[in-house]
């Protein structure tokens, strides 16, 4: 599986959303889609793999300064430079596509942004290079574990066989089908903004933004969501995420027993709360025991390096809310250390569409999570998912609850699915 880098290629798409998204550090009304193409040699074969995700700089990059038009500029920017030097930044030489995205992960230091927003540039070019290895070889990305190979930016964090032999414990024959989510921001009217989906859609698995100022607000929110979809027939499931919001981890405790007390039935529906606290963990370290007693609590914009895992350990989080948008190596190696630590995972979303969304769905049907994938794309750019209509409406327009795809096994991650013509997207 000795990949070379021949080629690579990236565009931006502005993407408007249907409707804002609000979260606690700011809102969302449109996105700079970063889609990526590289052309590879592995073996003696060539391919040509893609990948895309959203620039999300509110999420990557949160903070006033530099304002927004400056900080997607730049994302921009170094969305161009990785393209310009993408086989140097992999180390320039031939190597095992998880090494190759493992090299790329590292190489990036950005001094002028946060580690986790370089990463996200990163995301569909590491993307790409697993794609375009499974075009080649017509082999799902996902069957590149089954014989062992050296991985030296990872294989220490697996002293009992190594990275490769740990991915492929962890990796399942494909399922079809994963729970779909809907996302409730703050702000959303339940009637008109929820309600809908669970007509429409069959959705019985809400994502709750909260805003992590009052917990007694949000405890009632919280109530509301639930109370509402069993007013509509459902027997809901429900996670939490407040962005960072909350101060520490007494503040979550505090928002549990306030949710508990309030509505105990809503209480026993809540799965999970992603990252509540602030995303550095070195610097805000908390100590999880007394709210993981109750409910899960997973590691997301915490985790940035493969070095940080032991002191999520020592602080006691549940495991880790997986994204894609962090890169594909990444993620896998990520995953498989949280397996072997039998920590929990979920896999979350950075509104993924296209591309994104199909490796997602791959990612999630291969790698069994709490939540099975969520996908929040069809909710709010559905334009951005058009050209993949009316192939892939299992993934995109979900039914029953849940996204559907029956071709799991595809080669790649999956961007060859549709045609548009004779070419492809």
């Amino acid at each position: 599986m000795k990949t070379t880098i021949l080629a690579t290629s990236v565009e931006f798409i502005e993407q408007p959303f249907l409707t804002p998204l609000q979260i606690s550090s700011g809102l969302i009304t449109k996105a700079t889609e970063a889609r990526v193409k590289v052309t590879v040699r592995a073996g003696n074969r060539e391919g040509t793999g893609r990948g895309s995700i959203y620039l999300s700089d509110l999420w990557a990059w949160p903070g006033p300064t530099p304002d927004r038009t400056t900080k997607d500029k730049a994302l921009r920017g170094l969305c161009e430079t990785i393209a310009a030097s993408l086989f140097a930044l992999c180390g320039g030489e031939a190597a095992h596509p998880l090494e190759l995205g493992l090299r790329l992960h590292h190489a990036l230091s950005a001094p002028d942004m946060p580690l986790l927003a370089s990463a996200v540039c990163a995301s569909p070019f590491d993307a790409a290079i697993h794609d375009a290895v499974g075009q080649a070889h017509t082999l799902s990305a996902f069957r590149f574990y089954e014989s062992d190979a050296l991985i030296p930016s990872a294989d220490r964090w697996f002293p009992q066989g190594g990275a490769v032999r740990a991915i492929r414990k962890i990796l399942r024959p494909p399922v079809h089908t994963l729970n779909a989510w809907w996302l409730v921001s703050a702000k959303d009217d339940l009637e008109s903004a929820v309600r809908p989906a669970v007509a429409k859609n069959g959705i019985h698995c809400f994502k709750i933004k909260v805003l992590a100022r009052d917990n007694s607000e949000d405890a009632a929110r919280t109530a509301e969501v639930y109370q509402a979809a069993r007013s509509w027939g459902l027997s809901p499931t429900l996670s939490i995420d407040s962005n960072e919001g909350n101060p520490n981890a007494p503040a979550v405790l505090d928002y549990l027993e306030q949710l508990e007390s309030r509505d105990a039935a809503a209480y026993a529906a809540l799965a999970y709360l992603e990252q509540p606290t602030a995303r550095d963990i070195t610097a805000n370290p908390q100590d999880w025991r007394a709210v993981t007693a109750r409910k899960p609590v997973l590691l997301d914009e915490g985790l940035t390096s493969l070095e940080l895992l032991p002191l999520a350990r020592e602080q006691h989080w549940s495991g880790l809310a997986l994204k894609t948008c962090k890169g594909h190596s990444f993620a896998l190696v990520a995953a498989a250390w949280a397996r072997q630590h039998n920590w929990l995972l979920s896999l979350q979303d950075l509104t993924n569409p296209g591309y994104s969304a199909i490796h997602a769905f791959l990612f999630g049907a291969h790698l069994a999570t709490l939540n099975g994938v969520e996908l929040n794309s069809p909710q709010y750019t559905p334009a951005a998912n058009q050209p993949w209509l009316p192939a892939l409406a299992g993934l995109f327009e979900p039914r029953g609850g849940a996204h559907h795809l029956h071709q799991s096994e595809t080669p790649g991650l999956g961007s060859s699915l549709v045609t548009i013509g004779s070419a492809r997207l």
